[in-house]
């Protein structure tokens, strides 16, 4: 009785030797041979039939893998990707003399034996017999292609691609009771289309289509008798009889097609003897695959779509599930990049910060309303060699970012404001804020907790004499530290919380946002997608959208697949988003952020330089584009950006509103080139009425210019701005824009000193 495994049943050398032994004799593989389509084989031998059985009776094809293409939301090519380089097409698609070299080279009696070829697999019996050694030779063209079916379902599996070619007898009964079953369900046709397009051809090709574009740049339907003929070639070893890598190899084994065409009929023999004299001519077009082939500076945007088809249920239970769905391929996707945008957005970067300098930036672009990513780019491109990097610095660590994003600075203070609005608190509010004071201790918490300042911790305004009393309006426009700690401390951390939470204000490690009066300061680390997208809320009248990046899916049978939509929810009143629109405006207009005005359009948003100038920001919208534009250093080293040269510009002191504000500002000009000038409802804020000096017995405001501050967290570096607190009276009015003010006057009833110097420009000190 024959040995069993351990599992049960015969090894794969005993069931061959079963099988062979006994069914030869009996017809089996005549049977086989002779009338492929008949269902039952008419086996003699009971015991061998056993033994044969036990091999699985169907033989499931994998679909096969291909090229997925990426466009714009135009129809533009961004990039192509794929696991395995394929385009599948139909035998009609493919040039005669290419379906002729394979099977003259291959399986010359292709079409006159069955799924199996008995003089074949009796000689490969006799010389394993002689030899002792594995069968070799005998496997017709659908064996070939039963065999590529598993290592295709193998896919980057070492061992079980190894197991597919393994060359052992048991291997070849198993593909033999699987091609019989193929001749029956598919034909001598469909096989020799599955198998043009299934097998691999070297350079990175798999089935005929991508190898006719890689070596001769042209369809399969185009090949010549000495291109097809060299391509069939080519098959047996693709390493062997690479025409890229040794021509001349590729050439004799060309040849040998060629006579072999000859020898079938296929062609007449003055024919190969003419295409023989003629010398291989190639004209390759390289692999390009992966998002490092992106045009348009779109590398990192590219990143960030497959990122988001592997973390979104919508293509799959898990990231298994969905990985296999992608590397599948034969996608078509298309984004929702905008072409005007992303390249307004490279050539800001460029014009502003250089690929070797020491910092990068980012600039991230979405659309307000519907969450869809219109532009991503940085100055550091995506690749692998110098001043190329592999991280994306606009999104989260999940999908491609830095581990933990970057500190935001004083653009988080926007969000403290529009809670303190929603508790109900009026945009005239007035707090003290001296210039340095204690972190508050006994400010609630969402958990029911209080935060307690054990530490001692404090928070300082930018500049010495950043003395208040505020109000809202110019506490946000100089962007003063103090006025937001008080801030919280009325409204409590929980509400802050809350707010950033329905913003979509999440850390970009994935960690939870902690409650602490420092937040008021910026601490938090955080990617430009998320604060581009929470600022888009304030442009759309206080409706949050999370961001969306797919427009539309087709799988290779042009079927459409569901696709992340983008979810809608309110998070704040119009009335507050409208205010903050009018606060941010004022930014622009006369605060920290001037140098980042539009002069044709509506426009706000925010200054943000963190501890030691290692983050500068500018956040920044209008009515139809949110963007946010990161300065800093992406690397695990920090950059104290002073005393630097960036896009071959010195600047003593790099701030928010200096470097990210410029570049903020030609980016969305560029993207909006064109298009419809949209504006804000703005609203007017009274009057407040501020003392000069308040009850913390604060110094008086000063009229002297203001110097440049020491880079502590949450301040801009401004080394102007309007001196001290307002004077008794002055007006907090709306701002110019959609309210018809005085471009003059943006802010009727404010006296500016004419020597103090407005804004952000420390850059020009």
């Amino acid at each position: 009785m024959g040995k069993k495994r351990s599992g049960g049943g015969l090894t794969g050398s005993q069931q061959a030797a079963k099988f062979l032994g006994v069914s030869v004799l009996s017809g089996v593989v005549l049977a086989g041979m002779a009338i492929p389509a008949a269902g039952a084989l008419g086996l003699a031998a009971k015991g061998t039939v056993e033994g044969f059985d036990e091999i699985p009776a169907n033989l499931k094809t994998p679909p096969l893998s291909q090229r997925t293409t990426i466009l714009d939301a135009e129809g533009g090519l961004i990039a192509t990707v794929y696991s395995r380089d394929r385009q599948v097409v139909p035998l009609t698609a493919i040039s005669p003399y290419m379906q002729k070299a394979i099977v003259a080279i291959e399986d010359s009696r292709f079409y006159e034996h069955g799924a199996v070829d008995l003089k074949g697999i009796l000689r490969a019996v006799n010389r394993n017999a002689q030899e002792g050694g594995a069968a070799q030779g005998a496997s017709t063209l659908t064996q070939q292609y039963v065999k590529n079916v598993f290592v295709e379902e193998a896919g980057d599996d070492e061992t079980k691609v190894r197991e597919a070619q393994e060359k052992s007898l048991g291997r070849k009964i198993r593909e033999l009771k699987y091609a019989i079953q193929v001749e029956e369900e598919l034909g001598k046709k469909k096989i020799l289309e599955n198998y043009l397009n299934i097998t691999y051809f070297g350079q990175q090709a798999y089935g005929i289509e991508s190898a006719a574009q890689r070596y001769f740049s042209k369809p399969a339907k185009d090949l010549t008798l000495e291109e097809s003929a060299l391509l069939a070639g080519v098959v047996q070893s693709p390493s062997r009889y690479d025409p890229v890598n040794d021509a001349q190899e590729a050439t004799k084994r060309r040849n040998i097609v060629l006579q072999r065409m000859a020898d079938t009929k296929d062609v007449s023999q003055a024919e190969a003897d003419a295409a023989k004299a003629k010398p291989v001519t190639l004209k390759v077009t390289r692999p390009k695959n992966g998002c490092i082939t992106a045009v348009k500076g779109a590398g990192f945007f590219c990143d960030y779509v497959r990122n988001t088809f592997l973390n979104d249920a919508v293509f799959g239970k898990t990231r298994e599930e969905r990985a296999k769905v992608w590397n599948q391929g034969g996608l078509t996707v298309r984004t929702t990049l905008d072409p005007q945008s992303q390249d307004a957005a490279n050539e800001s970067i460029k014009d502003h910060v250089y690929q070797d300098d020491s910092v990068a930036t980012a600039v991230t672009m979405v659309q307000p309303g519907t969450g869809r990513v219109l532009a991503m780019g940085q100055s550091k491109p995506y690749g692998f060699g110098k001043n190329e990097t592999q991280i994306n610095y606009s999104v989260d660590k999940r999908m491609g970012g830095s581990n933990f994003g970057f500190q935001v600075g004083s653009t988080f203070k926007p969000f403290i404001a529009a809670a303190a609005l929603e508790r109900g608190l009026p945009p005239t509010k007035v707090y003290p804020a001296p210039n340095k004071m204690d972190y508050p201790s006994g400010i609630s918490r969402c958990d029911g907790s209080q935060y307690v300042n054990v530490k001692n911790e404090s928070a300082e305004n930018e500049t010495e004499d950043e003395i208040g009393p505020y109000a809202l309006r110019t506490a946000m426009e100089k962007s003063i530290n103090t006025y937001f700690v008080e801030m919280i401390s009325e409204i409590g951390l929980c509400p802050v919380s809350e707010m950033a939470a329905k913003l979509g204000v999440v850390p970009a490690s994935g960690a939870k946002l902690s409650e602490g009066p420092s937040i008021a300061l910026g601490s938090e680390e955080m990617s430009p997608l998320t604060m581009a997208n929470a600022y888009a809320t304030f442009a759309n009248r206080g409706v949050y959208c999370t961001p969306v990046a797919i427009e539309s899916i087709t799988d290779a049978h042009n079927k459409a697949l569901s696709v992340p939509k983008s979810k809608c929810d309110r998070a704040m009143s119009e009335s507050t988003a409208d205010t903050i629109n009018t606060l941010l405006g004022g930014v622009i207009d006369s605060g920290t952020g001037e140098r980042a005005g539009l002069t044709d359009r509506d426009s706000a948003g925010k200054t943000g330089t963190t501890d030691n100038r290692y983050n500068a920001w500018f956040v920044g919208y209008t009515p139809n584009i949110s963007g946010a534009v990161w300065v800093g250093s992406g690397g695990a080293k920090k950059i104290t950006m002073e005393n630097i040269v960036i896009g071959g510009k010195p600047y003593q002191k790099v701030f928010g509103g200096g470097l990210p504000g410029p570049i903020w500002k030609d980016a969305v000009t560029g993207a909006l080139d064109g298009r419809e000038a949209l504006r804000f409802v703005t609203v007017s804020i009274p009057e407040a009425n501020v003392p000069s000096g308040g009850p913390r017995g604060n110094k008086p405001p000063t009229t002297t210019p203001s110097r440049p501050g020491n880079g502590k967290p949450g301040g801009d570096g401004k080394p102007g701005g309007r001196p001290g607190g307002q004077t008794a009276g002055a007006t907090q009015g709306a701002t110019g824009g959609a309210t018809g003010g005085d471009p003059q006057r943006p802010f009727p009833g404010i006296t500016i000193d004419p020597g103090a110097v407005i804004g952000g420009r420390g850059d020009d000190q």
